[in-house]
């Protein structure tokens, strides 16, 4: 089940109401959180039903592997000694990431991996080994990274003793499965996010409201900014050898803000529903189009995944130790790149990110607080979209392609400002953008998407910085407003929301990880 679908404006207030009646009805967590258990398998399996057995598994794995975990550290270590401790916690923690890793493996990488190795042995003249066989035609299962990197979170952080096995399984079946979060994050600690299932949550009417103004916010980044762009995104990167460098450069920069309001927007979505229930998730996106540098712009975006990776990855890694900084700078991005998709392009994206923060390491780079600002902002913000091709390319050659048409792109534009006498500015953006005209039976190669919509796309992406740059204090400021202009903002939002309900893609993009 998606956010932005009938079916889950029908489902939320339904177990919301639910919920809140048990809450007051039992006053204890169990009889409640049962029925949130319930409702989360039934908004996973909704999707595959079939799907709920390997999340399940990895549940049931993780659960009894920490409770193993921390019973060998206490028998063991009084019995055999420190030693002998540590070997069998070492070995059971090895056991529950490899079945995890493993299973998240055949569904996301075999083909990727199988692929390049019969490739690679076609290059080395291993002609008998070169024929790929037909890939595997397996329905990757929606949010399997995200909850299997929670779920070894947790196991992780019992094995170092930072937090104590959960002997609830109700309680830690709802850490992984509760659905707000689920599909798409944010990656949940253990600490955080655990605890909150011990205890139950009443009907709170400032906290409701609060995560509905977040979630209605979310909403709007997808619906109405993401989906928008969505259209002109999706027709130049399927063929980008039938567009000017200007419908290229055009198509990045939509698709830089295309992701981000996708992919925060589910974020507010999550936060706002789990807070209207009464749960607190995490942060997942600070402003990160406002950076000064690529490091920078990774302590806001996403940052749930890169504080797991800097956690678990690059510190275990060696982390800044002299030396080593930058190799394992290259080999956390490359499983960050590997982690967002089995493909050579995504590999490449999250080694350009690496690259970035290695340079910016070795020149010696610091954040600026004048006016140099400006520019570091800039530059980062030309950066990140660059690497955003590679991201969104339906293949690494595409990305090339891409990169290379948007060097032609000020002789390009040099030549339409040349034209304007003859064309007229209307006409020249049009040509220069293959925007669609208003007028009956001209053709153009996205036809519904016009001047007026790229207009509009302009304006909604002028929101989406406004309302970064306000953050939590337009939040504070709408919700101290009087009745009259407040209830105005609301209905203006939810009307703007389904007058777009449904335009492009519905699905978000970070589903497919």
């Amino acid at each position: 089940m998606v956010f932005n679908s009938w079916q889950f404006l029908v489902f939320f207030p339904v177990v919301t109401a639910l919920y809140f009646m048990l809450t007051m009805k039992l006053h204890t967590p169990p009889g409640s959180h049962v029925f949130l258990l319930l409702a989360s398998l039934f908004f996973y399996g909704y999707w595959n039903p079939w799907y709920l057995g390997l999340i399940l598994f990895s549940v049931v794995l993780t659960w009894a592997g920490a409770l193993l975990i921390e019973k060998i550290e206490k028998i063991e270590r009084i019995v055999k000694g420190a030693e002998k401790a540590e070997a069998g916690k070492k070995l059971v923690l090895g056991l529950v990431l490899t079945l995890n890793l493993g299973v998240l493996f055949w569904f996301k990488y075999f083909n990727f991996f199988a692929e390049t190795w019969y490739t690679l042995a076609g290059l080395l003249g291993r002609t008998g080994e070169t024929a790929w066989k037909k890939p595997l035609e397996v329905l990757l299962p929606a949010g399997i990274s995200f909850y299997t990197f929670q779920a070894l979170g947790y196991a992780i952080d019992v094995y170092r003793g930072s937090v104590q096995a959960e002997r609830n399984l109700l309680h830690y079946a709802l850490f992984v499965t509760f659905f707000p979060q689920l599909v798409a994050g944010p990656i949940e600690r253990t600490a955080h996010l655990l605890p909150q299932f011990k205890v139950t949550q009443g009907f709170d009417y400032d906290r409701v409201t609060s995560g509905l103004r977040q979630a209605a916010w979310g909403m709007f980044k997808k619906v109405v900014v993401a989906d928008r762009l969505a259209v002109y995104v999706n027709a130049v990167f399927d063929a980008p050898g039938a567009y000017p460098a200007s419908a290229l450069a055009l198509g990045v920069l939509f698709f830089t803000f295309q992701i981000y309001g996708d992919f925060s927007g589910y974020s507010d979505i999550a936060v706002g529903t789990a807070r209207v229930l009464g749960f607190n998730l995490s942060v997942n996106f600070r402003a990160p189009y406002f950076s000064r540098s690529i490091q920078d712009f990774w302590r806001r975006w996403h940052i749930s995944l890169s504080g797991w990776l800097k956690d678990y990855l690059y510190i275990p890694l060696g982390g800044s130790r002299k030396g080593c900084a930058g190799v394992n700078l290259l080999i956390t991005f490359l499983v960050s790149g590997l982690w967002h998709g089995a493909a050579w392009h995504f590999v490449v994206w999250g080694l350009l990110h690496g690259l970035f923060q290695v340079a910016e390491r070795a020149l010696g780079i610091r954040e600026s607080s004048g006016p140099g600002k400006y520019l570091q902002g800039g530059l980062t913000f030309v950066l990140v979209s660059l690497a955003w091709i590679f991201f969104r390319a339906h293949t690494l050659s595409d990305a090339l392609f891409i990169s290379s048409r948007l060097a032609e792109l000020p002789a390009e534009l040099a030549g339409y400002i040349r034209a304007l006498p003859q064309t007229g500015l209307v006409n020249s953006v049009r040509q220069a953008f293959q925007l669609g005209a208003s007028q009956h039976g001209v053709t153009s190669p996205i036809p519904q998407f016009g001047i007026t919509q790229a207009g509009l796309s302009l304006i909604f992406i002028a929101a989406l910085l406004v309302g970064d740059w306000f953050n939590q204090t337009g939040r504070v400021w709408v919700s101290r407003l009087s009745l009259v202009p407040r209830w105005a903002l609301y209905y203006a939002l939810v009307f703007t929301v389904f007058l777009n309900w449904n335009r492009g893609t519905s699905l978000f993009i970070y589903f497919t990880f």
